[in-house]
């Protein structure tokens, strides 16, 4: 199991998801995959009927955002954002990755009814930039990989909240009130995983999980948010345990899985001139938006904190954590599928500008990285004998 806790294997299993389902969706095999996807699954007495690819991004997904909860928290309480010093930069950078791709969808799609898009490239896939700089970056040292993990993990914050309020409507308020009764119920236990109780309470946060998610799921918020709720509401120590625990089911099923559904897409057979409005603006957003808002929040951000504490990234450095934030993948299509949900010509549009966005991030970034990489370990070893080298 600990293969698929690599970033370089979850990076691959990721890619390999994504060009898996896009092969089968534009080959014979395209009709019986179609039908998988949308073959319904009800749970009786629940209200809940979901098609299996549904299931995938409702269900298996919030498993993903409830690790990805659990590594926010401990950043926040023991990691790179457990002080205001640590974390405006990499804040003020992932705000800045935000804001450019945003306003680079929308004076593209000007015009059109398909501003709600503005969200899609604005997410960073956490798994797939880290795998990216572990491929490529042997020899570079760590405060560039914590620089990105900050970010990444601050834009993921950004993504949740984008999740909750612009793609949320008519929300079932009671609900949504039993939902938080039962998350603060499942913290409340988790707090019991290191006394005599820890067997019992361990049983009795699984029900309360499902109880959770299913409430949510029918509020009319979307479900992967409480994946998120439960991961900050568990305890620190007991969380982080069984986060290592689910890593490789999360790594190894969850993200494949998900981009195998999301990427099951037939490539339009229409000119390229009559594409949409969106996909070139998610073409154009993901890696121009993401390195010019990362590397000009990043920059910006070098003015900001405590003397003495700035890292010591240079515009290089700014400009490879620009190219892997825009590889998108992950919550870029669920943003996709969430903005487009009723227009299935323009969400499938959508699904392979993410991936040739994405595509397009992980070849500058390679390359990027490579020769920031290259020039550290020149660096190091003209400067070995002088002490240390400071780090990108």
């Amino acid at each position: 199991m600990s293969i698929i806790r690599s970033e370089r294997v979850a990076a691959f299993l990721l890619l390999a998801g994504a060009v898996l389902g896009l092969l089968i969706a534009n080959s014979p095999l395209a009709a019986g995959a179609f039908a998988i996807q949308q073959f319904h699954i009800a749970i009786p007495g629940t209200g809940l009927d979901l098609s299996l690819g549904h299931w995938i991004s409702d269900g298996l997904l919030a498993v993903f955002f409830f690790v990805a909860a659990i590594e926010l928290k401990h950043e926040l309480v023991a990691g790179e954002l457990n002080s205001v010093s640590k974390a405006i930069r990499p804040a003020i950078a992932a705000v800045g990755g935000v804001l450019v791709p945003s306003l680079i969808f929308l004076a593209i799609t000007a015009g059109t009814d398909f501003q709600r898009g503005w969200p899609i490239p604005t997410a960073t896939d956490i798994a797939f930039a880290l795998g990216v700089l572990a491929i490529f970056g042997k020899g570079l040292p760590g405060r560039l990989r914590v620089f990105l993990l900050a970010l990444a993990i601050l834009d993921d914050i950004i993504a949740i909240i984008i999740i909750a309020v612009f793609f949320t409507e008519q929300p079932q308020l009671l609900l949504l009130a039993l939902a938080a009764v039962v998350v603060v119920a499942f913290g409340l236990l988790s707090r019991l995983l290191g006394g005599r109780w820890r067997v019992l309470a361990g049983i009795l946060m699984v029900p309360l999980a499902l109880v959770a998610w299913g409430l949510v799921a029918q509020s009319g918020v979307h479900a992967t948010i409480a994946g998120v709720a439960l991961g900050l509401a568990m305890r620190h120590r007991p969380a982080v345990k069984l986060r290592h625990t689910l890593e490789p089911f999360t790594n190894g099923v969850v993200l494949p899985l998900f981009a195998f559904s999301a990427a099951l897409v037939a490539v339009p057979s229409i000119p390229i001139t009559q594409l949409s409005a969106p996909f070139w603006a998610i073409i154009v957003a993901l890696p121009v938006g993401k390195i010019i808002g990362i590397g000009l929040g990043g920059w910006i951000g070098t003015f900001v904190g405590p003397r003495g504490s700035k890292p010591n990234i240079s515009l290089m450095g700014l400009a490879t954590v620009g190219a892997l934030g825009g590889i998108g993948f992950t919550v870029s299509l669920l943003m996709n599928d969430l903005a487009f949900e009723g227009l299935p010509e323009i969400r499938n549009e959508g699904t392979l500008a993410v991936l040739i966005g994405s595509g397009i991030s992980i070849i500058v970034s390679g390359i990027l990285v490579s020769r920031l990489a290259a020039q550290h370990r020149a660096l190091r070893s003209l400067r070995q004998a002088q002490g240390p080298v400071e780090a990108e």
